[in-house]
């Protein structure tokens, strides 16, 4: 049987640090760190290592909203495409980052470009 997704990234502390360096990104991103203003990050964090996790096809412990209800008001406040690609772009950046080979980079993308319309609410 071929390891998961989730188990080729390097499992939990692998996903752990990736979280961790996605936000650090994303709050110091002046286009998109205000969807963050009201947001208890440290719960953020934990939900998004939860949705991860599953996503890759590792544990699935995810109990969060789905993805056009988790973000519903977040479009109301403006959330386009453009934000969606800076996220991703982040994402990407810390992926390459901590050095994940580009075709594991490349199914991860696919993954998280998956949620574009639902994250988008459209």
């Amino acid at each position: 049987m071929s390891e998961s997704l989730f188990e080729q990234l390097g499992g939990a502390p692998a996903v752990d640090a990736a979280v961790d360096i996605f936000y650090r990104r994303v709050l110091t991103d002046d286009s998109i760190r205000h969807f963050f203003d009201d947001t208890d990050m440290d719960a953020q964090r934990a939900k998004q290592k939860s949705f991860l996790t599953m996503a890759f096809a590792g544990p699935n412990t995810y109990t969060g909203a789905d993805m056009r209800t988790a973000h519903a008001k977040l479009v109301e406040r403006g959330l386009n495409d453009s934000h969606f690609d800076a996220v991703a772009g982040h994402l990407a950046a810390t992926l390459a980052e901590l050095k994940v080979p580009q075709g594991l980079i490349d199914q991860v993308m696919a993954i998280a470009g998956s949620t574009r319309e639902d994250v988008l609410g459209r």
